[in-house]
């Protein structure tokens, strides 16, 4: 811990998982919930490369190292302090020989990937298309939340010339955007395998959806039991233990 330094709006939270920390930005656009149901959802292999776009913090990478333990993690962030955020989580966490934090977007995958060259691919990307209307959030926000930087296009095509054929993507998306997100894969040859809707509660529609797909898939797709999140009284049903528990 001594070589690793906190900014004065930052605090270090304990993910109570074999003593493994995250620092945090106090106030800032932090994880959430869907990106530990993403974590539970990704499998991969050992010998696996794998790629995730849009890391923030770092913690999806992290928990997926931590849980599924592949081969080698490279994790794009287009924003710096978020980059330099998530590289010294890597170190916290020590996880530098796994982990590694690409400060660049992804529409620049080829300049660090080979066309073919990743197992998988995991994402919780911007849910919201960007309106040049949006105020009153800051750029972080605002990046973080919607696709000014990252359109469905972009992100699509890029994973499609990235993964391997027969590769998986695990992706987190708002249920508002499944059309659009399955009409664009479709474009680039990828192909739904399995999708998991998540409800806040068994008198709610899906708010978000979680899907896992091949490059170059045959057409079959299977819709997983529904997650109902929360009770009627707003209790979480599943708790974070339970999402976080090593696989291996």
């Amino acid at each position: 811990m001594d070589d690793i330094f906190l900014n004065s709006n930052e605090r270090i939270d304990d993910l109570n998982l074999d003593n493994l920390k995250i620092i945090q930005k106090v106030g800032g656009y932090g994880f959430t919930s869907d990106s530990v149901l993403l974590v539970n959802f990704v499998k991969t292999k050992h010998k696996d490369f794998c790629v995730e776009i849009g890391t923030g913090c770092g913690i999806i990478s992290i928990l997926v190292n931590y849980k599924e333990k592949p081969n080698k993690i490279m994790a794009f962030e287009i924003q710096c302090d978020q980059s330099e955020l998530a590289k010294r989580n890597v170190k916290l966490c020590k996880m530098e020989e796994k982990i590694e934090i690409i400060n660049d977007k992804i529409q620049n995958w080829n300049k660090y990937l080979k066309n073919g060259e990743v197992d998988v691919v995991f994402v919780n990307p911007p849910y919201f298309k960007y309106d040049e209307k949006v105020c009153g959030a800051t750029e972080e926000k605002i990046i973080s939340r919607f696709d000014k930087e990252l359109p469905l296009n972009d992100m699509f095509f890029a994973i499609s010339k990235m993964l391997k054929f027969g590769g998986k993507l695990y992706f987190v998306n708002a249920s508002s955007r499944l059309f659009d997100c399955f009409c664009t894969m479709k474009t680039y040859g990828i192909t739904p395998k399995r999708i998991y809707f998540v409800h806040p509660n068994k008198s709610k529609n899906s708010s978000v959806f979680l899907c896992e797909a091949t490059l170059g898939g045959k057409d079959s797709l299977q819709i997983l039991t529904p997650l109902f999140t929360n009770d009627l009284d707003g209790d979480y049903i599943e708790t974070i233990q339970k999402l976080y528990k090593k696989r291996r």
